[in-house]
């Protein structure tokens, strides 16, 4: 289990892959699993490893608060997929006798279990008391790219890389917009109480390789 090396292509490329359907390393909101993998990094991802890439400009938004979010920070190799690798350097020097390795791994995992179902607990509990109405919008975005060169169906992978609950993609086509550029225009459904067009722009203009501008072409309740 883990992404090997993530301050090399080949762990990077496993982080991109393992992020392909998923918008947290762990569960389904910010934890201390994602800043784990998150302070692993040496940086930015590159454009191409666009859901590393997404993950990562929107778990850098938690910087401030990193110390609150919930779990418990686990060493990297309990992260990520089963089957890679381990290859980063050990987190403490081997003469470091007194220290009860997997004691502490033992109680990290206890406490993990515990703090998983409190939130599961916590999020029936709010499940069960939501109406059954659920207010919902259809958006049509417009994504403009920065000139006639720009890679539109690896833009449009990018923009569909973003995961939300509360997010579901829809149809796209792309429209000239002048001197043999052509923008996408992509439609979605989104839940009002858990995504607004604020948040999208900020995650699809991240992609600032591909993306010049974001504008919300069309905004009806559903």
């Amino acid at each position: 289990m883990g992404f090997g090396d993530l301050k090399t292509p080949a762990g990077l490329k496993v982080l991109n892959e393992f992020l392909a359907d998923k918008s947290y390393v762990e569960g389904y909101v910010p934890s201390q699993a994602d800043i784990a993998v998150f302070d692993a990094l040496s940086g930015t991802p590159s454009a191409n490893l666009c859901h590393a890439l997404r993950w990562y400009n929107h778990i850098k938004s938690y910087q401030k608060e990193k110390g609150s979010l919930p779990g418990v920070k686990k060493p990297l190799s309990q992260y990520g997929p089963a089957g890679v690798e381990d290859t980063t350097a050990a987190a403490a020097d081997e003469d470091d006798d007194d220290i009860d390795l997997f004691g502490s791994d033992e109680e990290e995992d206890e406490q993990t279990k515990k703090i998983k179902e409190e939130r599961l607990a916590a999020y029936n509990a709010k499940k069960a008391k939501k109406p059954a109405l659920i207010a919902k919008s259809s958006i049509l975005l417009d994504v403009k790219p920065w000139d006639d060169e720009t890679d539109m169906a690896k833009l449009e992978e990018c923009v569909r890389s973003i995961q939300l609950d509360g997010l579901v993609w829809g149809q796209s086509k792309l429209l000239p917009v002048g001197y043999g550029i052509k923008k996408l225009q992509i439609a979605c459904v989104v839940e009002d109480d858990k995504v607004g067009t604020d948040q999208l722009e900020e995650l699809i203009t991240a992609f600032e390789d591909y993306v010049q501008s974001m504008d919300v072409a069309a905004f009806n309740k559903i």
